[in-house]
């Protein structure tokens, strides 16, 4: 195979680099964050993509995520002298929310991996024209995604860590090593469920991101001297992939939102209405799981908000651009007149300061040429082009959408308005019944 070369001078020793290798490099590049990308999901069973391997995963998930944790609360780990450092049912209903959130994330990320494949479902199509300007970003988002799951994960981690060995210590059982083995238990299959949740909200944030490089880079399209035409054409096509990407999360982003809530609010009436004292070792499991489904909803609510408010800024992009092109044309149609006539004296910006200054406004008059229909036509022509540009972005402006409520920052006050209201609901039912 022919390898293409730079064209350079032959008295030049600079080092010819082969552009085609460089350009196989970036995608192998590429490539290799992908795979290990899903080699990640493969491990939690997230790659479904024969039916061995889905029931290997669905199987997996009801014996380690559901099963093991249910053996152990209901039969090891109770303590009969130990009351007061174990509630049973708050745990129980913990593993029950934990459970939901998981099979959802599971379900919904599993069902869209086998229908579209890796590339296809974070919209990282291989024959796009556009891919190679993107590939260096692509591997950084994909190396954040990594960062940002561990930095949420490992700390909570600890924490569970901490507080299962701070409850063998108070309500120890048989033997240290039952105990031990209940901790080991609890912690792997907690580390399992909880990693499946945390990633399939932080692999919705990674595909928005994505789509984010496209809308911060959709200014920079507007730098180069291209046709409207191409401009809506792109534009199009990246509100196709927000439809897209909507169509796709929003049974993933409906029903965690709203199993979080009932799990929030499950979890505020068990504790405000509960008679016993409730302390950190046995309500602990409540404060650790209530902090990590927030922590997923937020990552989804805030990708989600993003998206759309980059979505939304191409409209005031464009304006932006539109007015200074316009002014720009507006200053300088004189001298682009001028030139087009032939006019050497109007097209340098001396000589018209020069005629500014005339004698009198007869010859200044003179020395201004008048333009033709042609030219007056073509000017107006590309003004009603670039503002029939400027009002499509901004009827369409686009953004990720849950079956036609778009997700920005006013329906984010919504619904944080909603959960106070249902926190206060809670409290006053609960607290004033208890103390009546």
């Amino acid at each position: 195979m022919a390898v293409a070369y730079p064209q350079t001078d032959n008295s030049s020793s600079t080092t010819q680099i082969p552009l085609i290798y460089e350009d196989q490099g970036d995608e192998a590049h590429l490539s290799k964050s992908l795979n290990h990308l899903e080699t990640f999901l493969r491990v939690f069973g997230f790659c479904q993509y024969s039916f061995l391997s889905l029931i290997l995963s669905w199987l997996s998930f009801l014996l380690l995520g559901i099963a093991l944790p249910a053996v152990m609360i209901k039969y090891f780990s109770y303590c009969t002298n130990c009351k007061k450092y174990q509630i049973s049912s708050f745990e129980i209903q913990v593993l029950v929310f934990q459970s939901l959130v998981a099979t959802i994330s599971l379900a919904c990320i599993s069902h869209n991996l086998r229908k579209y494949g890796i590339r296809k479902f974070l919209f990282v199509d291989r024959f796009h024209g556009h891919m190679a300007q993107y590939r260096d970003e692509y591997v950084k988002k994909i190396n954040g995604f990594f960062r940002l799951l561990a930095v949420w994960l490992l700390p909570f981690l600890v924490l569970k860590t901490i507080r299962e060995a701070v409850r063998v210590i108070y309500a120890p059982h048989h033997s240290w090593g039952q105990s031990v083995g209940i901790l080991i238990a609890l912690v792997v299959s907690w580390t399992y469920s909880i990693t499946i949740y945390l990633s399939g909200c932080t692999l919705f944030n990674l595909v928005c991101n994505f789509q984010v490089i496209h809308f911060e880079n959709y200014g920079k399209l507007l730098e180069r001297d291209l046709d409207v035409a191409q401009y809506i054409e792109e534009h199009i096509r990246l509100t196709h992939y927000l439809s897209k990407i909507s169509h796709r999360f929003r049974i993933f982003f409906v029903l965690e939102l709203l199993v979080v809530t009932a799990s929030q609010a499950v979890a505020l009436f068990q504790t405000t209405w509960h008679s016993e004292i409730i302390n950190l070792v046995n309500g602990g499991d409540f404060v650790i799981s209530s902090i990590v489904e927030l922590v997923g909803l937020i990552i989804s609510l805030q990708a989600a908000a993003k998206i759309t408010h980059r979505a939304q800024g191409t409209g005031s992009v464009a304006a932006k651009w539109h007015s200074f092109v316009t002014c720009a044309y507006d200053d300088t149609s004189q001298v682009e007149i001028g030139t087009n006539s032939g006019s050497s004296e109007a097209a340098n910006p001396s000589n018209l300061l020069h005629i500014n200054y005339s004698e009198s406004d007869l010859e200044a008059v003179d020395y201004v040429p008048v333009p033709t229909t042609n030219q007056l036509a073509s000017y107006m022509s590309s003004y009603h082009k670039r503002q029939s540009f400027v009002m499509y972005l901004q009827s369409n402006p686009g953004g990720f959408t849950v079956f036609g409520w778009r997700v920005d920052r006013t329906l984010i006050n919504t619904i944080f308005f909603l959960e106070i209201s249902l926190v206060l609901f809670v409290l006053g039912k609960t607290v004033t019944l208890y103390h009546s």
